[in-house]
């Protein structure tokens, strides 16, 4: 896999074809809509989902943070996908075998009580300050802070000679902002259009690309 390493507000940020972000300073790993739990819903309304796709979000959990080794995993909303199902016993193995320290921006999707994720040892929180940073789920933008989010599930969508079009996860960035793609699988994407300044990586072939 190949990252794309970029310089934000004089820190170091590693933006990894998982759609993970790794802080290098803080040794934080930045990741937003899992959406847990959203394969075992569908599944449940008879969607023709692979079993074996319930554990690829932990699976590719796993891969990102022996890799990175962060001694801090916040999570930028939409964890869980909906209300309780089988795969909350999943998520309370992988944290009871995670050594790092993991905080829970509260998006809109995360609807489970507060009282499960603190019995875990999970700081759930609206939004964070932390450093240069805002961490928020939604995009914000706040005066004398970068802001980093998620909750739209960025895509670009790259057209090519004789009608030829592909859509791309990514992450998307403006002077004010970047917004982290979805993590997790059958998420979906929402293509967005740039303007001026913005700078686009996309996710192709497991490499990060400045398009």
């Amino acid at each position: 896999m190949t990252s794309q390493r970029i310089f934000i507000s004089d820190q170091h940020l590693d933006l990894h074809p998982s759609g993970v972000v790794y802080w290098e300073e803080e040794k934080v790993l930045l990741i937003s809509d899992v959406h847990l739990g959203k394969v075992t819903h569908f599944r449940k309304y008879g969607a023709a989902v692979p079993q074996e796709a319930i554990l690829k979000n932990f699976e590719v959990l796993q891969d990102v943070i022996a890799f990175y080794q962060p001694n801090t995993i916040c999570f930028l909303g939409d964890l869980f996908h909906s209300s309780l199902n089988r795969e909350w016993q999943l998520f309370e193995n992988w944290v009871r075998e995670t050594s790092a320290k993991i905080i829970l921006i509260a998006g809109n999707h995360d609807i489970i009580s507060p009282l499960k994720y603190e019995n875990l040892g999970i700081s759930l929180v609206p939004e964070l300050l932390f450093g240069p940073f805002l961490l928020t789920h939604y995009p914000e933008e706040r005066t004398g802070l970068f802001n980093l989010s998620g909750h739209i599930h960025p895509a670009v969508k790259l057209n090519g000679k004789g009608r030829q079009s592909l859509r791309l996860p990514c992450f998307f960035k403006n002077k004010h902002q970047m917004i982290l793609p979805a993590f997790g699988a059958f998420t979906g994407t929402h293509v967005l259009n740039r303007k001026g300044e913005d700078e686009v990586y996309a996710i192709a072939d497991a490499m990060v690309i400045k398009v």
